[in-house]
């Protein structure tokens, strides 16, 4: 059972005029994810789920990394253009690793891959931990 969780918002798209035949950018975001996590060596330390809405409309793309004694990171306006999915894709996992590989669940800012590195993130302190005293 994995102990970490990726969400990624499904509905989440970076125009407004959308064609109703084309899915959202968080979508098709979303199903290149679990299509890479389906053959990634993490892939049993987390759980890849689609959701219908962050609440982030105003600046998407959006995803967040949860964890029970880890703070959260939710990241907006993660900028999902033309075809590079796949890259967004891979970068959400490479994050996700270093999520996955530290201690306390910090990742320095220093860490983020270069596409995810957003004036929207919050990292917010797990409410099932004691102070680390580890600086964010």
């Amino acid at each position: 059972m994995p102990n970490s969780t990726l969400f990624v918002c499904r509905s989440c798209h970076q125009s407004e005029q959308r064609p109703p035949e084309q899915p959202a950018d968080g979508a098709v975001l979303c199903d290149r994810i679990q299509a890479l996590h389906q053959s990634w060596s993490r892939q049993s330390e987390l759980e890849v789920r689609g959701v219908d809405c962050l609440w982030t409309c105003d600046h998407p793309c959006s995803i967040a990394l949860a964890a029970d004694h880890r703070p959260t990171y939710a990241l907006a306006k993660v900028l999902v253009k033309g075809e590079n999915h796949a890259d967004i894709a891979e970068a959400v996992l490479q994050l996700s690793e270093r999520y996955l590989d530290s201690k306390s669940g910090i990742i320095p800012w220093k860490q983020f891959p270069e596409v995810l590195k957003t004036e929207f993130i919050a990292c917010v302190p797990s409410s099932k931990s004691s102070d680390s005293g580890e600086a964010f």
